[in-house]
């Protein structure tokens, strides 16, 4: 039985950025108010801004690639060759 596949349009660029935005305001509000609250110190919120920030954003992005229907399958992938040169 074939899958019938349907590549994502405008609607789901849209709500891959604004999850995306979403993600990032949610985090660094939380990293915020854990300052704030005096959880965190300057130096580990300097340290979660630059290294545990991009590694949630690309684990939000992969979720929301998804979920919205950007995932390929093993089968999606076909094989690149470069042409050559006479020479």
């Amino acid at each position: 039985m074939t899958r019938l596949r349907v590549t994502p349009g405008a609607s789901a660029r849209s709500a891959f950025r604004t999850g995306i935005v979403a993600a990032a305001v949610v985090a660094l509000a939380c990293v915020g108010f854990l300052y704030w609250a005096g959880q965190l110190t300057l130096l580990l919120v300097g340290f979660v801004l630059v290294v545990v920030f991009p590694v949630y954003l690309v684990f939000a992005a992969s979720v929301l690639s998804v979920w919205l229907g950007y995932n390929k399958g093993v089968t999606d992938l076909r094989p690149v060759y470069r042409e050559r040169k006479a020479p």
